[in-house]
């Protein structure tokens, strides 16, 4: 028989690598390990129309379950991975199972991070957005007329907002930076964001820090500012970001530094391991970086499937992102790392624009707010390595397409 990939972790990543070994028609036996009790799913709806009741469960699922077994993959849900022996080539699983490897790909993941217990991060109706149980546990609560309480200014955090405002509750949103998005966005998409969140009622107040959260017979009630202020709350949204999940591939001495170490083909630090998606941290553009977004988890396990099955490829797609809240679409494409000015083009049409990234006079990165033209031809010119003047990109004049064309 063939020698056995396995895959642990079933999310985008595991998905996609899952997805090109059967479109390759590989002979070689594949088994997919997964804790939840659901097939490979997406992950961004859950913060929007999952949330919101519009998108029944089964239809998150990226492939239905039937077609794994269809296809000759075995899979293993509900199953917990809690050792990995590379000198052996072999798993453990958390009931004692253990399993052999040819090959192994990591797709474990990230959790989200929670608030300290001591500061109430614990109590009842306090809850983070990183998978369909956190939803299921917390949609019921989301009540017109209730207080949500959202602590963190990053992109989960509003378009959770964005979904409460809409089912009808009174939104608070605390970010300790001076400006919503302050990590990941420049000024001008922060100001865009937050005018289009208080234009829909929510309450956004930055540089501000939160002290504890109080409770009441065990469940929480409000939170307590730096400052002493006290806020009502009936529940809270903790959305302060994620850490990857490292902890199985650094017990098996894998190379890990804010995430699973790999190189231009997905591999790690051991020949026989590959990691992909948002626990895996590579080189980009001479910065060691990691990603959590669908485009780079797709990608990624879709050149694992790649390199196993002999093409000899490495990972260098331009990474993209997206985020949707009320009736505007943000599209990111490039990373704004490094940046050093930004320039605004204006939009073809109101609550339109468009945010573009330069360091010197290279073009890194493009935030086109409900404007996909400006999105698809900067991606294109970012793609093809070009680099215009930033006063061409900020003239409406200019034809971006003519640009994109080069």
């Amino acid at each position: 028989m063939a020698a056995a990939i396995v895959v642990v972790g079933a999310g985008q990543a595991a998905a996609s690598c899952i997805s090109r070994h059967v479109a390759l028609g590989s002979p070689r036996p594949l088994l997919l390990i997964g804790d939840e009790p659901h097939p490979p799913y997406q992950r961004p709806p859950l913060s929007k129309k999952y949330l919101s009741g519009e998108l029944e469960c089964e239809r998150l699922f990226i492939r239905p379950l039937d077609w794994y077994a269809e296809q000759g993959v075995e899979t293993r849900l509900e199953t917990r991975v809690t050792e990995i022996h590379p000198a052996q080539k072999r798993l453990v699983t958390a009931a004692g199972d253990k399993v052999e490897y040819d090959k192994l790909l990591l797709c474990t993941g990230s959790t989200a991070r929670s608030l300290p217990a001591g500061i109430g991060g614990q109590l009842d109706g306090v809850y983070t957005m990183r998978n369909i149980a956190d939803i299921d546990r917390m949609s019921p609560e989301f009540a017109a007329g209730k207080r949500l309480l959202i602590i963190g200014g990053g992109y989960i955090g509003l378009e959770a907002a964005a979904v409460a405002r809409k089912l009808g509750l009174e939104v608070t949103l605390l970010e300790m930076a001076e400006r919503i998005l302050q990590r990941v966005a420049a000024e001008a998409t922060s100001e865009y964001f937050r005018k289009l969140h208080r234009d829909n009622g929510v309450e956004i107040r930055e540089s501000t820090r939160l002290g504890k959260l109080l409770e009441r017979d065990g469940r929480v009630c409000g939170a307590e500012l730096d400052g002493g202020e006290t806020l009502d709350a009936d529940l809270v949204l903790v959305g302060i970001g994620g850490s990857p999940n490292t902890a199985l591939a650094e017990a098996a001495g894998l190379d890990c530094d804010n995430g699973i170490r790999v190189d231009e083909t997905c591999r790690s630090s051991d020949t026989d391991i590959y990691a992909a998606g948002d626990c895996a941290c590579f080189m980009r553009g001479g910065e060691q970086i990691r990603l959590e977004s669908v485009q780079n988890a797709s990608d990624q396990g879709d050149l694992v499937a790649r390199v196993l099955a002999g093409q000899g490829v490495a990972y260098t797609a331009l990474p993209w992102f997206w985020s949707d809240q009320y009736d505007c679409k943000l599209q990111i494409a490039g990373l704004n790392l490094g940046h050093e000015r930004t320039v605004i083009r204006p939009g073809s049409g109101p609550g339109s624009l468009s945010v573009w990234y330069y360091r010197g006079d290279r073009l890194l990165a493009v935030d086109a707010m409900n404007e996909p033209k400006s999105y698809a031809y900067g991606r294109k010119i970012i793609e093809a390595g070009q680099h215009p003047a930033p006063e061409q990109v900020a003239d409406p004049a200019t034809d971006l397409k003519a640009l994109a064309l080069g």
